[in-house]
């Protein structure tokens, strides 16, 4: 297959690497910081599924597309983090001769409507990685935690296009666990709801999320959290894979938690580089939607808030 893969970051290197090591052809935009070590030595994979690499040959690098001349990939697939969604939909919807699927790959809630907006409901997808990606070296990537397969699925509830199939089967072989979904909403839905529950926290504190399982009182914090969002995914209309907020609570912490117990927050992550965080896709998300529908959201709203703070005394720094 023919793809593009915009915003490689961890992520995006990470599964441009497989793919091309699996035989397909991928373009990558990418930053410039990357683009030297990336050009001269190529892609590696490392961690928890093996040991990968992509020649530099197999790779085009681009640093935007605004000089691209265009090709008709097979799928673009949508990396970067969820504050650049926009600017990555207005770059790829100027590809002239582009009219294949869209995938969000992406963290948190807000995503997939920002492509079905631009592309529609036929070329529009959605995935769910729950899956920890860590850049050691410009080019060299390591896995170092999965709490489950990677999903793909259209952004129209209760089918599984050929696409998503295909789609799952390639990332799948390339190396990657990944598998096609019916309803990719509840799985975006269930990992903000985990994502949630420990990242803004966990950045805010400095520290891994297994050290947030570990004491009471940053548990009571984190039930409230929970519960703060499940009330907005069900005002929303949407579900989750657990019949109530008991059954999700046991899953979380017997495990979930135990499976990323030394992942350290992506937010945590991004302050500690003086880079925005998503905040506005988590607990931000959260917030906003339930501000919008009546439900009280002290919890998220007070993280959203401590999380802001951060991104600016951290700013003011540099």
């Amino acid at each position: 297959m023919n793809f593009l893969i915009f915003g490689a970051g961890a992520l995006g290197q990470a599964v441009g690497c497989l793919l091309a090591a699996d035989g397909h052809r991928v373009d990558l935009v990418i930053r410039k910081r990357f683009m030297k070590a990336v050009a001269q030595k190529g892609l590696t994979v490392t961690g928890i599924f093996g040991d990968f690499a992509a020649d530099p040959k197999q790779l085009h690098l681009m640093e935007s597309l605004r000089s691209h001349p265009g090709n008709n990939y097979d799928a673009a697939l949508i990396t970067t983090k969820s504050y650049d969604t926009a600017e990555a939909v207005t770059a790829i919807a100027g590809l002239k001769e582009f009219e294949g699927p869209v995938v969000s790959m992406q963290n948190g809630c807000g995503n997939v409507e920002q492509l079905q907006t631009c592309f529609g409901k036929k070329r529009t997808f959605g995935a769910r990685v729950i899956t920890g990606f860590e850049i050691t070296s410009p080019g060299t990537v390591r896995i170092t935690v999965s709490a489950d397969d990677v999903h793909v699925g259209s952004c129209i509830r209760g089918t599984i296009p050929t696409f998503a199939l295909t789609l799952a089967r390639a990332v799948n072989h390339a190396g990657l666990p990944c598998r096609a979904v019916a309803d990719i909403y509840q799985d975006l839905f269930a990992k903000l709801l985990y994502n949630c529950a420990l990242n803004p926290l966990g950045a805010v504190l400095s520290v891994h999320y297994g050290a947030l399982g570990d004491t009471m009182e940053t548990r009571k914090i984190m039930n409230r959290v929970i519960s703060e969002t499940l009330a907005v995914i069900h005002g929303l209309g949407g579900s989750t894979p657990w019949p109530d907020e008991e059954s999700y609570r046991k899953i979380f912490y017997d495990t979930l938690l135990p499976a990323t117990y030394n992942h350290r927050p992506s937010m945590l992550q991004d302050l500690e580089q003086g880079k925005p965080t998503e905040v506005e896709a988590l607990v931000g998300y959260v917030a906003k939607q339930g501000e919008h529908l009546g439900i009280s959201t002290p919890a998220c709203s007070l993280l959203a808030d401590l999380v802001r703070f951060k991104e600016k005394t951290a700013k003011n720094r540099d």
